[in-house]
């Protein structure tokens, strides 16, 4: 369906026991846009990129991916639709035991069946798109920094030139300065591969660069959603205290008094 949403939520929830973490979550997100959902921690951000992916199951809502349902989908064309995603995990997720080459050309080798001097040609050049050398693929995950694993994460997510790349936490662990790097190479990445995005970040600095529009999730719900542009003039109270890291406001932390 050419002007299906890429990605479609719609009153999705879902619960563990009596938790309910997800109360009807609901977004769509436009062929080449990115989308960047905050929120504190707990609020529902990783369950809601979980249930996209496919990790976990909705107990009821719809979640369609180019128009089609995915909620209930079968090993087979779960494997079909997951052709079309990237990934780039929270902790970068390497395999220590892997050269970096072969961590960035897994999909390649292990998804696609693609030869393995081939998929090295491949990961090198993708690892240049990231501003890392031909030099770094023959290293292990333990011989770089964590700037650098971040990097070699992104150029596995793109390795596979997916229509989709999900980015979780992206800048966790990481200082100032090497955040605003891996943001600038997130856009670029993101922009030159034509791909659609979806963040998930409790960082507003990363949330700023990236974002085309922002949503906040909130008690397992979409609280506000706007360009980011206006993120600073949401009118949204639980916006307001987030965005400025402010104690007093009506999110209320849970602190154990002594």
């Amino acid at each position: 369906m050419a002007d299906a949403p890429k990605i479609a939520l719609d009153d999705v929830h879902k619960r563990f026991g009596e938790k309910r973490v997800l109360n009807g979550v609901s977004f769509e997100v436009t062929r080449g846009e990115s989308l960047v959902i905050i929120g504190g921690s707990g609020t529902g951000k990783s369950v809601t990129l979980k249930c996209v992916l496919g990790l976990m199951n909705p107990e009821a809502g719809s979640i369609r991916i180019d128009g089609e349902e995915t909620v209930g989908l079968g090993t087979r064309d779960r494997a079909r639709v997951m052709t079309k995603f990237g990934m780039l995990f929270q902790g970068s997720a390497l395999f220590d035991s892997l050269p970096v080459w072969e961590n960035v050309a897994f999909g390649l080798i292990q998804g696609q069946g693609m030869a393995r001097k081939a998929a090295k040609d491949l990961a090198v050049a993708k690892l240049a798109n990231v501003g890392l050398g031909a030099d770094v693929a023959e290293l292990f995950p333990a011989e770089l920094s964590g700037g650098m694993q971040k990097r070699v994460s992104l150029a596995r997510a793109i390795a596979t030139e997916p229509e989709i790349i999900f980015f979780d936490e992206p800048t966790t662990g990481l200082d100032p300065i090497m955040a605003d790097v891996i943001n600038d190479l997130i856009v670029k990445c993101v922009k030159d591969l034509g791909a659609t995005a979806l963040s998930i970040t409790h960082d507003m600095a990363s949330a700023r660069k990236i974002a085309d529009r922002v949503a906040m999730i909130y008690d397992g719900r979409i609280i506000w959603h706007g360009p980011v542009a206006e993120i600073d003039r949401s009118g949204n109270p639980y916006v307001d205290q987030f965005i400025h890291g402010r104690a007093e406001g009506p999110i209320r932390m849970q602190v154990k008094r002594l």
